[in-house]
Order: C-alpha cells, then sequence, then structure tokens
C-alpha cells in the first residue's frame, strides 16, 4: 500500500482519479495470487472501479510480442511441471494455458520460439536441448507496465467486472486432503 500511495503521489493523483484497476490471476503461487487479488479488489470496492483479470501467462506473452514468431510462456509450478501456453508472435493465445511437464509444452513448441517467465530459467537446457533455435528475450520481473497497456484500452471500452466477481487462475488442481481416520 505504501507503493501505491508513493505511486499516485508522485503522478500528483488521488486513489479517486483511478478509472479501473487490472491485475494478473495466475497461474502462480497461492498466497501471491490472493494478496494481489484482494488489493485490487479491496481498492476497487472503495472506489467503485471495475476490474480486470488477466493470465500473467498472456501478460508474458504480451510482454515479448514481435520478437519471434511464436512465444512460449512458462512459470515454474515446480513439482518438475510448468505453467504454460503458446502464443503466436504478436501475443496471441494459440491455446489455453495448462501445468505440465516441460518437456510436454516443448513438444508443441514450433522451432524459432522465444521463450519467456521464471519458468524458462530452471529448464533453460532442456529448452536448448529440444529446441536449440530458441530465443531468450531479456527477463523483467516487474510486469505492471504491459498488464496495464493491455489492461487500459480493455478498461476504457467497458470491459472487467465488478470487485466482488474477480477471480484467480488456478491451472493446478487443490491438493489439499482430509487426514486419513
Amino acid at each position: 500500500m505504501p507503493a501505491i500511495d508513493f505511486l499516485l503521489a508522485s503522478l500528483g493523483l488521488h486513489p479517486v482519479d483511478v478509472e479501473g484497476f487490472a491485475v494478473t490471476t495466475g497461474p502462480g503461487s497461492f498466497t501471491g495470487l490472493r494478496i494481489g487479488l484482494s488489493t485490487v479488489q479491496g481498492l476497487a470496492l472503495a472506489s467503485d472501479r471495475r476490474c480486470l483479470g488477466v493470465s500473467a501467462l498472456d501478460v508474458l506473452a504480451a510482454r515479448s510480442a514481435g520478437l519471434a514468431p511464436a512465444i512460449v510462456a512458462m512459470v515454474d509450478a515446480y513439482r518438475g511441471e510448468v505453467y504454460g501456453a503458446l502464443y503466436d508472435g504478436a501475443g496471441r493465445p494459440a491455446g489455453a494455458g495448462a501445468v505440465e511437464r516441460p518437456e510436454a509444452l516443448l513438444a508443441r513448441a514450433p522451432e524459432g520460439a522465444a521463450f519467456v517467465g521464471d519458468g524458462v530459467l530452471r529448464y533453460r537446457e532442456l529448452i536448448l536441448y529440444r529446441r536449440p533455435s530458441a530465443l531468450f528475450p531479456p527477463r523483467s520481473l516487474y510486469l505492471a507496465g504491459t498488464l496495464a497497456r493491455m489492461a487500459a484500452p480493455r478498461l476504457g471500452r467497458g470491459e472487467g467486472v465488478p470487485p466482488a466477481q474477480l477471480r484467480p487462475l488456478y491451472l493446478r488442481e487443490p491438493d489439499i486432503r482430509r487426514p486419513a481416520s
């Protein structure tokens, strides 16, 4: 919240000047998603503004649009898996995101694709073994600017939902189990 306050103050804006809110909905860590979503929901509820949820994979792909004929977004899902999706060179989805073994995602990835996301760090050797012509655009930990550029026109067209309707994108089934009796 202090960072949000600092940003608004440095731009000479007040919270009521914000016309809409955007947030990545996942995939990602359970706790991180919940914190981000609840923060945006609280701000949007207090200011009576709409929210737009965007897949983190879509934002990763959009950030690298135009760098290659295809983009493969992959986020480390641990357990030997990635959250991944394929995109065309413009960053448009070429299918739905999924949680899967990196080998399965690479089997569908075209030659010459750009690979983005933190899953690239963990599986870079495997990517190069399976796709020697893979490209690796510079990595950024900050996706907020790309998210804002994606969300502004959509919110301007009236897209988005009331804060209470914003939902996380979980690609993996919950693994919480009842204790054995």
